[in-house]
């Protein structure tokens, strides 16, 4: 069953569940075409038409195109149109509103706004699964480590990622220093506290990770163009070969006394780090620019281990097995 935020109309009950229908429709596509609304809905593409010009009276701006590749969308407008959700969709979203949002700068605030909206209007069928399944859940929020995006701008991204536009924005490096990029932005991924973009540098001609905290200034180009595949078909996977081949400030390699599957399910995001040596060892690059992160790396392989890194690496882990020695009254080198 659907029930929409909004949409107020005179029609028999007929009309309105296929207008309803219609709207629930043109929400989940970008663009449909006549003939394949008119056998969802199992009426006429003339029926289909009709609909549509109610639609339009009734505020909702529903784009067209002739021709043969040519069909219906519904358009942004100087308003956000009423919402259709189904019963499923209306709770997953009341569900995430509430336990927003690690890594999203300033949302917290907004969150709650859009969830007094919802929850007003949720139908009392659905308040109880709601209520429910937030009772059941525990959520532990951690304060963000890391730099935390802006929900504008990762808005916009995702927008460019949707419709293939070519961005123009500022991108200030590891470095500090700042210069302007034209890429193509195809995914955005996260990875712990950050985000990425994910995009083909038009200039560079070349694939590109960029921190959506060093992003300044997107500009739209309105340049669209055919979707580019990204290499291995696995955007996750490839953005991780990625952000493990880089450089880091910190070297440490652990040669670990365990299998590698042992390993890897100890160890989130570091499969590509991760290389058998035996069926009873094998080889973790725990490299980073931050020693802690290292230091929590290693504690989480729960197992023995050889190290070779830095010496700032090892004077930092040293200092910190001497606090815990010293916090549990454990024997201390002098």
């Amino acid at each position: 069953m659907s029930f929409d935020v909004g949409i107020v109309g005179v029609m028999t009950s007929d009309m309105t569940a296929r207008m309803l229908r219609l709207l629930s429709l043109l929400q989940t596509r970008r663009e449909w075409s006549g003939s394949d609304l008119a056998e969802r809905l199992d009426v006429t593409v003339r029926t289909v038409r009709r609909d549509i010009d109610r639609l339009r009276e009734l505020g909702y701006p529903v784009d067209s195109a002739r021709g043969h590749a040519g069909g219906y969308r519904l358009a942004s407008g100087t308003d956000l149109p009423p919402l259709l959700l189904d019963d499923d969709e209306a709770v997953a979203v009341a569900v995430a509103l509430r336990t927003a949002a690690g890594g999203l700068a300033g949302i917290e605030e907004t969150a709650l706004r859009a969830l007094a909206k919802l929850e007003q209007v949720l139908p009392r069928r659905l308040r109880g699964r709601v209520t429910a399944l937030q009772e059941s859940v525990a959520g532990i929020t951690w304060e963000s480590r890391g730099p935390r995006a802006d929900p504008a701008l990762l808005a916009t991204l995702a927008v460019a990622c949707r419709d293939h536009e070519i961005l123009g924005f500022d991108y200030t490096t590891r470095q500090g220093t700042a210069s302007p990029r034209r890429a193509e932005p195809c995914h955005l991924v996260a990875s712990g506290d950050l985000w990425y973009l994910l995009a083909h540098d038009t200039d560079r001609d070349d694939w590109r990770l960029f921190r959506l905290d060093r992003i300044s200034r997107p500009v739209p180009t309105g340049r669209r163009v055919p979707p580019r595949p990204v290499p291995g078909d696995d955007p996750a996977a490839f953005v991780a070969a990625r952000l493990s081949a880089a450089p880091t400030r910190h070297r440490a390699v652990a040669t670990v006394h365990a299998p590698a599957d042992h390993v890897r399910a100890r160890t989130r995001g570091l499969a590509t780090r991760l290389r058998p040596v035996d069926d009873a060892t094998c080889r973790v690059d725990v490299s980073d620019d931050s020693l802690p992160r290292i230091a929590r790396t290693l504690a989480g392989l729960d197992t023995d281990y050889t190290l070779d890194a830095d010496p700032a690496v090892l004077a930092h882990l040293r200092a910190a097995a001497h606090r815990t020695l010293r916090a549990t009254g454990g024997p201390q080198e002098g």
